[in-house]
């Protein structure tokens, strides 16, 4: 396969935390790697990280110092539930999640606005006004931030905060969320929920693998870890049995992607490793070879009004379809069809474009950003031990050196 052409000074308080929380950290990673988390970076990627941070690399240690001032604020901050919304679904529980379509309107030809129609790539602000969808992304970042920075401080403050949310949105009865998506992106006019809604949970297996790294954790007991899985085993069933996913399933586009990595994420979670393997075993066939053409375009993408956006959308689906199949003995990363195509051959498509090497004459009604890209040139430069996907990032503006991202991806060698 063609290569691409790619090519702080801290506090002594701050060095003596991440060195002194070395026994904590240790049980963390022995935790995490024992509890399959789905497709959260090798635990030998945390081991390399963790031992550059005690030798005082000044990279790392700038990134550990970001990660604990974001895991500072979200310590501060409230608490997420679907119960908060002020208005109704139809079932009239506020237990079901509810949430608008994205880039429906409402039409400026009718009285009432009804029925609403499609602008696409353009966001309805109504969305986030009143729906469940910013909540829910609010919590996964949350309980992120927090996870990564108790499992690289050892600070427990982190891990008694990330556990209140989860049981507030998942566990608790008075807050927690029904196991469905049955009012997910609903059409004022036209429909109370739609199929294409069970994308909004897609970012649940990141939230999955925070939940690994909180297993040292005495905030964090085994009851509520087995009634966490109690919930995504009824959610997986849903995803698997309702219209709605049935429906999903069959998406030729980012969502069909997405639903994959979710029913696979969620069973591994779940200890349904078998009914991952068969998803992943029929990945290859069902959405490289049918999203990727020989030269790494991605047409179902290309074709929207956020051309970009949604390449690079589908593309980190993809990356974490085979991260997971790693865990479980289905490799997709080398996968390469008879006539070429591949993911990696997707990633190399794109780079062109992120160093303005190539004019992006696809449509992207918002600007263009580069830096998009990033995390998937650095999880490449991982997974390939490939320098070159390192060299790109140098050249692409707007990437930030102390992105969290080389806490879970650290460089294979120390840059030249």
């Amino acid at each position: 396969m063609a290569k691409p052409m790619l090519r702080a000074n801290l506090p002594v308080f701050f060095v003596y935390v991440v060195l002194t929380a070395g026994i904590a950290v240790s049980n963390s990673i022995a935790n995490a790697s024992e509890s399959s988390p789905a497709f959260v970076p090798q635990p030998s990627h945390f081991t390399e990280s963790k031992k550059r941070l005690q030798s005082g690399d000044p990279v790392l240690l700038a990134v550990l110092n970001r990660l604990t001032r974001d895991a500072n604020r979200a310590l501060r901050s409230t608490t997420f539930s679907v119960t908060h919304k002020e208005l109704l679904p139809p079932s009239r529980d506020k237990h079901d999640y509810m949430s608008l379509a994205p880039y429906w309107w409402p039409d400026p030809n009718t009285s009432d606005g009804l029925p609403y129609l499609r602008r696409d790539g353009e966001i309805n602000p109504e969305r986030d006004r009143t729906s469940d969808r910013k909540r829910l992304d609010q919590l996964v970042q949350a309980v992120k931030t927090l996870g990564l920075a108790y499992y690289f401080t050892g600070r427990e403050e982190y891990a008694v905060h990330a556990a209140k949310l989860l049981r507030i949105w998942f566990l608790d009865d008075t807050t927690k969320m029904n196991p469905h998506l049955r009012y997910a992106q609903a059409v004022p006019g036209r429909n109370n929920g739609r199929p294409e809604g069970i994308i909004e949970t897609h970012n649940l297996p990141e939230l999955i693998d925070a939940v690994a790294l909180l297993g040292a954790s005495k905030s964090w007991p085994q009851t509520d870890q087995k009634r966490l899985g109690a919930w995504f085993t009824s959610y997986l069933a849903w995803l698997r049995e309702s219209p709605e996913g049935r429906t999903e399933a069959k998406a030729q586009n980012n969502h069909g992607t997405w639903y994959d990595v979710q029913i696979a994420s969620f069973a591994v979670f779940t200890g349904q490793n078998d009914r991952a393997r068969r998803i992943l075993l029929e990945f290859a066939a069902e959405r490289i070879v049918k999203q990727i053409e020989p030269d790494g375009r991605q047409p179902h993408e290309l074709r929207r009004t956020q051309a970009w956006n949604y390449s690079i959308f589908n593309l980190e689906a993809l990356f974490n379809a085979a991260a997971i199949g790693e865990k479980i003995g289905v490799d997709l990363w080398n996968y390469e069809s008879s006539d070429k195509r591949s993911m990696r051959k997707a990633l190399d498509w794109l780079i062109p474009f992120a160093t303005r090497e190539k004019k992006w004459t696809y449509k992207q009604l918002s600007s263009l950003q580069p830096e998009k890209i990033a995390p998937l040139l650095r999880r490449a430069a991982v997974q390939y031990r490939a320098a070159a996907y390192e060299r790109v990032l140098s050249k692409i503006a707007g990437v930030a050196t102390d992105q969290r991202l080389r806490l879970l991806y650290p460089t294979i060698t120390p840059p030249r």
